[in-house]
């Protein structure tokens, strides 16, 4: 009799202890549907506990609205804010580890434009929910993924909070700004991508060109749409002023043709750090107000 004691306790022991260190036990029995940025209807916990982010600027809202806590996994592309570097390292992006992003035993994961669909579909095959968030071809998207993320992830009220600062910065830095026509303005290249590659760059429906504009510069490439560029048509423009990733300046100022350019002879690169421009995030207004910086010291004649 005793040893059936001692055998029962044991295992309700050992369920406890399961219970007590098994992350899935504090996921919510609470699910809504959420329609994400792709039109895939997925059933989303309502207070998600372990996220785990496939995008460097989910990564970074999810910071910025102080629910860091939440995240126990993400790319190894995220890496801003520098304390990301705590979570859990998944790997990469396009070629993705489903096995480890599962080890994170997640009850929500989101995801930007950058995973294939296909892996969004073996998600949802295994019961994972992944919501897609991806970036909006207009500035005021960065409102709108800051108040999505923050819904997904029961934090509304942050959201809500963060938009109303940001929005305010954004007022207090243009206020009294007269409207620039175009041929007052400098003109401005963003490098995307150059050399044998090719050449690519932000067209005219993209944020980015709603960032140069707001900055009081003329995008070159403001009349194409999506990211491929000719090189004749920049070295034919011949703009005012370069916008490059910081590490990739002097290898493009040491390349020719590039190095032809006026923007380079003239020591008008203006190199950014990774994700202040080239994703979608509240640094979005840091880099407007650095290009204001810059580009009110240009005097076009």
């Amino acid at each position: 009799m005793m040893k059936k004691i001692l055998s029962v306790a044991f295992v309700a022991l050992l369920v406890c202890f399961s219970s007590c260190n098994n992350p899935t036990s504090q996921k919510s029995d609470n699910t809504t549907e959420y329609t994400d940025d792709y039109g895939v209807v997925v059933r989303v916990p309502d207070n998600p506990q372990r996220v785990v982010s496939l995008s460097p600027a989910v990564t970074e809202i999810i910071f910025a609205l102080g629910a860091d806590s939440l995240l126990v996994g993400r790319t190894e592309f995220c890496v801003y804010p520098p304390e990301a570097a705590r979570i859990e390292n998944i790997g990469g992006i396009s070629n993705l580890n489903i096995e480890k992003v599962l080890s994170c035993n997640p009850d929500l994961i989101i995801s930007g434009s950058m995973v294939p669909q296909k892996v969004v579909k073996q998600f949802a095959d295994m019961g994972v929910p992944l919501v897609c968030v991806i970036e909006k071809p207009h500035f005021d998207g960065l409102y709108e993924n800051i108040s999505k993320i923050g819904g997904l992830i029961g934090r509304p009220d942050r959201a809500d909070s963060l938009n109303a600062v940001l929005r305010g910065r954004m007022e207090e830095m243009m206020k009294g700004q007269d409207y620039i026509p175009d041929e007052s303005r400098p003109t401005v290249y963003y490098v995307v991508g150059f050399g044998s590659g090719g050449n690519f760059t932000a067209g005219g429906n993209t944020f980015i060109n709603e960032i140069i504009d707001m900055a009081g510069g003329y995008n070159i490439a403001s009349d194409s749409e999506g990211w491929s560029y000719s090189l004749e048509a920049l070295m034919q423009s011949d703009p005012d002023f370069i916008l490059i990733r910081a590490e990739d300046s002097v290898r493009f100022c040491q390349a020719s043709p590039y190095d032809k350019l006026s923007a380079v002879k003239n020591g008008r690169m203006i190199g950014l750090r990774d994700g202040i421009l080239d994703l979608q995030v509240p640094r979005n207004i840091e880099a407007i107000q650095l290009l204001r910086q810059r580009f009110a010291l240009f005097d076009k004649e």
